[in-house]
């Protein structure tokens, strides 16, 4: 698979073993998990790096391997997931820094072009969330509300 904006391919990278289970030395519970989870989506953590966070200081490989489901959807499923999900979010806040960085230096064509090209992809995955329902019906793209969707 390429990549859709530049004349490279993929990048390789590592996956996972094929069967999902639980590690013996893993002692947590899935409510513990979930728990954890929770409490960790309410600090301020985005869904990306709960699991990290899981992972890194609670001893949890995997919650999915743990409690059966992926971590998106338990957040959902608790009421704490994001309005905006975390990778449409992210794509919002470089577009931010672009248009600011294009402000202050009007004549840089390069950097226009990528923020042509981030706007795109940004539109595509709205489209994307729109059909399946994770942001509202009437989300659109606009500049000016990429700016205050991130403060």
């Amino acid at each position: 698979m390429s990549r859709i904006h530049s004349g490279r391919k993929g990048r390789a990278g590592s996956h996972r073993p094929y069967p999902l289970t639980k590690p013996e030395w893993v002692t947590a519970t899935p409510d513990e998990v979930v728990e954890q989870a929770v409490q960790l989506a309410k600090g301020g953590v985005p869904a990306a790096l709960v699991g990290l966070q899981l992972r890194d200081q609670h001893g949890v490989p995997s919650a999915r391997a743990v409690t059966g489901k992926r971590l998106t959807v338990l957040l959902r499923e608790q009421g704490v997931a994001p309005e905006i999900p975390d990778d449409l979010q992210a794509l919002l806040k470089r577009v931010v820094h672009l248009q600011q960085h294009l402000e202050t230096h009007p004549k840089d064509l390069a950097n226009r072009r990528g923020l042509n090209l981030m706007e795109a992809r940004i539109r595509r995955l709205a489209r994307y969330y729109r059909q399946h329902q994770r942001i509202p019906e009437t989300w659109r793209y606009s500049a000016a509300g990429a700016a205050l969707q991130v403060e």
